[in-house]
């Protein structure tokens, strides 16, 4: 049973009462945290979520505060039709979110470390990480983040461009020195251009 709990004050006690709202979308309450439940946890900052900086930009107060507590992350892949489906939900709610494409074997193993098996496409909320596309897991658990139902983005915000959830790195082309009176391998005093015949 997939459920989400949230602590509430109980007004004439001291105790706390959970509200479990359970897959079914029956709400329960308990005294006590239910066993197995799914709960949104703040995220513990993986580094794959937007920056901090960049995510509250401009951002209306109330969403910069659920974008820094439950930062969304998309995992999507070329010519993943789930994956432009997913991204069109968190646009059409304005949910501002980092996208990490999955295109190398390097990005398929770093993927498996986030969600135990290589699917897209993957989204993560907070520490919450949901494998597939289902509009209404979705709608869900980003409702349930505090994210609102229809966009409050500001119109000069601008989404970030999706990047490799692997960084590409480059060759270092940086010539290395040579001892000194040793001339470099390609150059040759009767050929100083090193052209290669």
């Amino acid at each position: 049973m997939l459920s989400l709990w949230l602590a509430l004050p109980n007004q004439g006690d001291a105790e706390t009462i959970y509200r479990q709202l359970g897959s079914d979308g029956r709400i329960t309450y308990s005294d006590k945290p239910l066993g197995n439940s799914a709960a949104l946890k703040p995220s513990g900052g993986s580094g794959t979520e937007l920056p901090a900086a960049e995510a509250a930009a401009g951002l209306p107060y109330e969403l910069r505060q659920v974008v820094s507590r439950y930062p969304v992350t998309l995992y999507s892949g070329p010519g993943c039709q789930p994956c432009n489906s997913a991204r069109a939900l968190l646009q059409s709610r304005g949910v501002p979110f980092a996208e990490r494409t999955v295109s190398t074997p390097q990005d398929g193993e770093a993927l498996r470390r986030i969600s135990d098996e290589l699917m897209l496409p993957v989204l993560k909320i907070g520490s919450q990480v949901l494998k597939g596309f289902s509009a209404d897991q979705y709608d869900q658990y980003l409702s349930l983040a505090g994210y609102p139902k229809t966009s409050k983005l500001p119109a000069s915000y601008r989404q970030l461009p999706a990047i490799p959830l692997v960084e590409i790195k480059k060759a270092d082309t940086t010539p290395q020195p040579t001892p000194a009176g040793q001339l470099p391998a390609n150059e040759n005093p009767s050929n100083p251009g090193g052209i290669v015949f």
